[in-house]
């Protein structure tokens, strides 16, 4: 299993962090070794002093796919989930900084928190689908799979290109505005729509 990440996905968040407008998806690898499930506490890093929260859908590719026009791109997957993809910024930063690649900002240990997964339908249409992270009960993430600048679809079509994509592979699909710090103590709620899916603590 490879876990497929997407930056710079929604015009907002890429506003936030004063980044450019890409021209293609930006992609990037993480190990399995970043998933944590369960609602399993997430442990802050001891090399990091400023890890982010980003919320995200999660789709999970269900066949072996490479090439795939974006018109087939539905039939490759069948269920998603909820998840975090944590972002030791300071770490990234430094990276960006010196031209250097930022997987260590990226694909640490537990960096990659996921919910159960659900049918591809279960909450309507997955391409105008309401998400929300709480963080100590207050909202800080609210986005929508409509304002991706690149949908679902178009990303599984374009990763396919360039790796072939097997059954069981994740592609977080990118964060929408409202990234920030977590601390040591904070209680973490991801929401679809009004169900709360993940519910964990910073420890």
């Amino acid at each position: 299993m490879k876990i497929i990440g997407i930056g710079r996905n929604y015009a907002k968040h890429i506003e936030e962090l004063g980044n450019k407008r890409p021209d293609d998806p930006v992609v990037f690898l993480m190990p399995d070794s970043a998933i944590l499930r369960n609602n399993d506490s997430f442990y802050f890093p001891e090399y990091s002093k400023e890890i982010h929260h980003e919320i995200e859908i999660v789709i999970r590719i269900n066949k072996v796919g490479k090439n795939i026009e974006e018109k087939f791109a539905s039939t490759y997957y069948s269920d998603f989930c909820l998840g975090i993809d944590f972002t030791a910024r300071d770490l990234q930063s430094k990276f960006k900084k010196e031209g250097l690649p930022w997987t260590l900002a990226k694909g640490f240990n537990g960096s990659a928190p996921i919910s159960q997964y659900f049918p591809i339908d279960k909450f309507g249409d997955i391409n105008g689908l309401e998400f929300s992270l709480r963080k100590n009960g207050e909202i800080v993430q609210d986005g929508n799979t409509k304002h991706m600048i690149y949908s679902i679809d178009a990303l599984v079509s374009f990763c396919s290109k360039y790796m072939t994509l097997k059954k069981g592979d994740l592609i977080f699909t990118g964060t929408p505005e409202g990234v920030g710090p977590v601390q040591i103590g904070d209680r973490l709620e991801g929401f679809i729509k009004d169900q709360k899916v993940l519910d964990f603590e910073v420890r």
